[in-house]
C-alpha cells in the first residue's frame, strides 16, 4: 500500500498570521507569524519571519526568528537564518553563515543542563 501522505500546510508570502496557530505534519513559512505557534514540524523560509512563541519537535529557520522557542528534538539554522530569543532544545545545528543571538537551554532525556547565552554568526 504505501506510506500516508505528509500534511503540509504552506503561509505564503504575502499573509500575516497574528494570534494562536496550531499545526500537525509539515508547516512551512514564507510570510509572517505573530504570537503563538504550535506544530510538529516548522520550516521558516528565507522570506519568512515568526515572532512568536513557538513549541515544535523539529524547526529549521532559514528566515527570522524572534521570541521563545521550544523544541522537543532539534533546531537548525540555515545559512541565511537569524534566530534570536530564549531558545530550549535537544539538538542545535547552526550552519555556516546562520546567526543566533539569545539563551539556549539543552534538554537531555527530559532535564534541562543550564542556559548558555550565545550570540555571533557562524564563519565560514
Amino acid at each position: 500500500m504505501g506510506d500516508k501522505p505528509e500534511n503540509i500546510s504552506i503561509i505564503d508570502k504575502g499573509v500575516t498570521v497574528d494570534g494562536m496557530l496550531s499545526t500537525r505534519g509539515k508547516l512551512i513559512i514564507k510570510g509572517t507569524v505573530k504570537g503563538r505557534l504550535e506544530g510538529t514540524e516548522v520550516v521558516i523560509a528565507a522570506e519568512g519571519a515568526v515572532y512568536a512563541e513557538t513549541r515544535a519537535a523539529d524547526i529549521t529557520v532559514g528566515g527570522v526568528f524572534e521570541g521563545e522557542l521550544s523544541v522537543s528534538d532539534e533546531l537548525k539554522i540555515l545559512p541565511n537564518g537569524s534566530c534570536s530569543g530564549k531558545i530550549v532544545c535537544k539538538d542545535l545545528v547552526v550552519e555556516a553563515g546562520g546567526k543566533l543571538n539569545g539563551e539556549v537551554t539543552y534538554k537531555t532525556s527530559g532535564n534541562m543542563t543550564a542556559g548558555e547565552n550565545f550570540s555571533g554568526q557562524v564563519k565560514t
